[in-house]
């Protein structure tokens, strides 16, 4: 059977394009209490298990050995916007643990703030890998490559100790041996591997454990800077922000994760087409559809899985909106 829809987008009063995917919220006993589509398939999850490669170094004991703050271990989750603030934290990232912006190895883009864009060029300023979205992960993984004790040149290397470690904690959570998956390359290059997505949200479900100190710091740490994470426009962000009862993640290719660390639960979407609009909105509809959430919260939950779409006039065009999942 092909995936349902889980969003449509609409003009003039129709819909003008419909989004496929498959979505799986699973509990911390494994089971599957919400689902559609086919939740075995194997999806690379890419930048939305962020918090898992920042777990990996969080575990080492980098972060108490470097004196990680709340508000870097958000950024090691993050998928910023080079907003001066995500540059200031990543800065601060490298300096602690000793290392410094040649090291970094996740390619350079400018800012994907528009103004910070804007004002890094009228400043005479060049892109660098400090302004990568991933360059606050990639901090964190350097510092796990120092806190090992080992050359962090090729840290994005598959066979790297690094990702060796990362892969660990994947596996270990997801309850899956990343050796035997589909290995790709991310956009920032180091390694992603296809998870069945019924998986990940399994890895989400435990990472919501109350006794696991390593991941409720995470979670502790993101619900207080939710900033750092998707930037001040970012969706993550702003839905994190309003209900910070929820975790949440998104990577690219249409790929929606989190949990709701009160209720164990963990979530993963799939947008078959890549499109992050749909599994943004499909994402808050399926939080709106658990039964864990004040009247207060489960109101703004719903509000995130429709977004109007005006144009460059201003001018409300259509929406997009979650469908019946």
């Amino acid at each position: 059977m092909p995936n349902p829809i889980i969003a449509e987008l609409t003009r003039g009063g129709i819909v003008e394009s419909r989004h496929t995917g498959a979505y799986a919220v699973v509990n911390r006993n494994h089971e599957t209490v919400l689902s559609g589509g086919d939740i075995a398939a194997q999806v690379f999850p890419r930048s939305a298990i962020k918090a898992f490669q920042c777990l990996a170094m969080v575990e080492s004991g980098a972060a108490d050995r470097f004196g990680f703050t709340p508000e870097e271990i958000s950024l090691a989750c993050a998928s910023h916007h080079a907003e001066p603030e995500h540059v200031r934290v990543a800065r601060a990232m490298l300096m602690k643990a000793g290392n410094d912006e040649t090291l970094y190895e996740c390619g350079a883009h400018w800012p994907d703030a528009p103004l910070a864009l804007r004002e890094l060029a009228r400043s005479g300023g060049e892109a660098g890998a400090i302004h990568n979205n991933c360059s606050g992960k990639h901090a964190g993984m350097l510092a796990l490559s120092r806190q090992l004790g080992i050359d962090p040149k090729g840290y994005v290397k598959r066979e790297h100790p690094v990702q060796r470690a990362i892969a660990a904690t994947i596996g270990r959570y997801c309850d899956c041996d990343p050796d035997q998956l589909p290995c790709g390359i991310d956009g920032c290059s180091v390694p992603t591997w296809a998870i069945p997505l019924r998986n990940t949200a399994l890895g989400f479900a435990r990472f919501t454990d109350p006794a696991d100190a390593a991941a409720q710091r995470i979670i502790n740490s993101v619900r207080a800077h939710p900033l750092m994470v998707s930037g001040s426009t970012g969706f993550d962000t702003q839905l994190m922000t309003a209900v910070p009862r929820v975790f949440a993640k998104g990577g690219a290719e249409g790929v929606h994760c989190g949990c709701v660390p009160h209720a164990g639960l963990g979530i993963a979407i799939k947008c078959d087409d890549g499109a992050g609009r749909g599994a943004g909105v499909a994402f808050a509809a399926v939080l709106a559809k658990l039964d864990v959430w004040t009247p207060a919260e489960l109101k703004i939950i719903k509000d995130f899985a429709h977004k109007d779409l005006t144009n460059c006039n201003g001018l409300q065009v259509g929406d997009i909106h979650a469908a019946a999942l």
